[in-house]
């Protein structure tokens, strides 16, 4: 057993299995998957709660400095990705590097960040388009709006039910034609933020950066501690690889532009708003709506609040694809039931059964169940798998049998590798106790489906 549970899979059994996916994203198709990842209600919140609570106007400075540390973890992915074009992820790459067991833990790891990602932010969308449709005078019953809680009055919430199958329907369309509907998405969200930048830099009031960092340093590091996680997503993107032209040049584009993008818009949407009102009146719910009613562009505070839909219903997207994909990779190795890797020929090589399996589990969180305590076990799954693909630059350069000639390569090696898997343990520190337990108990149930089916179906380094 000891041995059976290290076997590593060989790239060349992935690349045999992944070759019927329709390789058609192009670097621009991967950054518009990431930035919709990545960019959400976050933007419009996080700048103006972390400069009244930690930062000051320093807040640009925290997303400086956050995007940085996670700039280290994404040039690893950027690695990974460009040797290893292979479906999964970091599922996938702990396989290949680490082994079987090491890899069915990164996999179910992401399987709870993915899957509870897009349940939360479902409940975040049903919320604001509740809120919209409030506004026209339209109110939809109690019992079809909020999780299953009786004592309250609600049995499940209709909203976040449909818009997850929405977005699943156009994904089972295949990549070609879902990607189209995302791209359209992703740039009318980024000309929002643009707008919103460009409208609020006349009223920008230069008194209102002093002091600039009214926390010293340490506010402003406190700071980025927290916006940190508005640049997770990036790593869903490293899941359509196999579905790349030249992956070797397009996947580093896709990962490393995203992080880019992501951070030029933070920080252009920090000095904007710490600018137009001064930072100690900035701890409200709704901080960049707050800043435009104040300067009386009311319009655009409505205009943000489409903004911010649009924003979450991207993010979906892209997770549920990122999730589809996952699901695909741990069934074409053995470990969940085979039938979930079967691709659809009819729609453009999609794997079909894997999207309704995790749509059904989805829609059950996203309707049906209450998430206010679980959220933060997206940030322990994700930061996992950060840990392992940084420290697995290491092992995946001394491997003979993977070729990345021409391919990306993190520099300052080993240094920037180990330096970010050293950051990506810190942060995992800094998270509570609750979410600890919670990641335990989900390990423990993933542990035990591993050795009970997965350990006894495996295909992982064996002929399929």
């Amino acid at each position: 057993m000891h041995l059976k549970i290290f076997r590593k899979e060989s790239l060349s059994n992935y690349l045999g299995a992944d070759q019927y996916f329709v390789k058609s994203l192009s670097a621009f198709d991967l950054m518009t998957l990431g930035i919709g990842a990545v960019i959400g209600t976050g933007i419009f919140i996080l700048p103006g709660t972390v400069a009244a609570n930690a930062a000051g106007p320093g807040v640009i400075l925290s997303f400086l400095f956050a995007a940085i540390v996670c700039a280290l973890a994404a040039m690893c992915y950027a690695e990974f990705s460009s040797a290893l074009p292979v479906a999964g992820s970091a599922y996938s790459y702990g396989n290949i590097i680490f082994g079987e067991f090491i890899g069915w833990i990164l996999g179910w790891a992401l399987v709870l960040e993915y899957m509870l990602a897009v349940a939360t932010v479902s409940t975040g969308w049903s919320a604001y388009f509740n809120a919209l449709i409030a506004s026209f005078g339209i109110h939809l019953p109690k019992a079809i709006s909020g999780p299953f809680d009786p004592a309250h009055g609600t049995y499940f919430n209709l909203v976040a039910v449909l818009i997850v199958i929405i977005v699943s329907l156009i994904l089972s369309r295949g990549m070609q034609s879902s990607k189209r509907v995302n791209n359209a998405m992703v740039i009318l969200k980024i000309l929002i933020i643009l707008m919103f930048i460009g409208v609020g830099f006349f009223f920008i009031k230069p008194s209102n950066y002093h002091p600039f960092m009214p926390y010293k340093l340490s506010g402003v590091l406190k700071g980025a501690t927290t916006v940190f996680f508005a640049f997770l997503g990036f790593d869903a993107v490293s899941s359509s690889a196999a579905e790349v032209k030249n992956p070797k040049k397009n996947m580093p584009i896709g990962i490393l532009g995203t992080l880019l993008v992501a951070a030029v818009l933070y920080m252009g949407v920090s000095a904007v708003l710490v600018g137009m009102v001064k930072y100690t009146k900035l701890d409200v719910a709704n901080p960049v709506s707050y800043a435009l009613n104040l300067v009386h562009q009311g319009w655009l505070a409505d205009t943000l609040a489409i903004g911010a839909l649009i924003g979450m219903f991207t993010m979906m997207i892209t997770t549920v694809f990122a999730s589809s994909r996952l699901v695909y990779s741990i069934g074409r190795d053995g470990l969940l039931p085979k039938a979930l890797s079967k691709l659809n020929k009819d729609k453009g090589e999609t794997p079909e059964n894997a999207l309704v399996f995790v749509t059904i589990i989805i829609v059950i969180m996203g309707g049906f169940v209450s998430l206010d305590e679980l959220t933060n076990l997206v940030n322990i799954g994700t930061l996992l798998a950060f840990t392992f693909v940084s420290f697995g630059i290491i092992p995946l350069r001394k491997r003979k049998d993977i070729e990345n000639r021409g391919g990306f390569q993190v520099p300052l090696y080993p240094v920037l590798p180990i330096v970010s898997g050293l950051a990506c343990l810190w942060m995992i520190s800094q998270l509570s106790m609750t979410t600890f337990i919670g990641a335990g108990i989900w390990f423990v149930i993933g542990i035990i489906i591993y050795f009970s089916y997965g350990y006894h179906h495996s295909t992982i380094a064996s002929d399929k």
